[in-house]
């Protein structure tokens, strides 16, 4: 059984970071790229940064970029974003996905499909 399971979110004053990571299980995960993404209150799934299968090479939605790390450990099947000068507008629901991601270059992606796995929930706020 595929599983994604997310953590590592909490509520953080702007300026603060914090490291999310999804533990990956089911799956060959070395084999795929992965994505991260997140759902704002009230707003629809926004694309936030993706990892290739090998690790060295990442991209970054440009809300993001400068501020975000993607990351992956894929010995321990494990995928990480660290966030850091976070803002009142990163306040959202977190979610890593194997698939349901459609780039249409290295700086767009959007969310084609509904994440499964649970999130892990980021508050900024003062």
């Amino acid at each position: 059984e595929v599983q994604l399971v997310e953590s590592g979110g909490g509520s953080v004053q702007p300026g603060g970071s914090l490291r999310l990571s999804c533990a990956a299980s089911g799956f060959s995960f070395s084999s795929y790229y992965m994505y991260w993404v997140r759902r704002a209150p009230g707003k629809g799934l926004e694309w936030v940064s993706t990892i290739n299968s090998g690790g060295d090479t990442t991209f970054y939605a440009q809300s993001v970029k400068g501020r975000f790390t993607i990351s992956r450990d894929n010995g321990a099947n494990a995928l990480y974003l660290d966030m850091n000068s976070l803002r009142p507008e990163d306040t959202a629901a977190y979610y890593c996905m194997r698939d349901g991601v459609q780039c249409t270059s290295r700086d767009y992606c959007y969310v084609s499909e509904d994440p499964w796995s649970q999130g892990t929930q980021v508050s900024v706020s003062s």
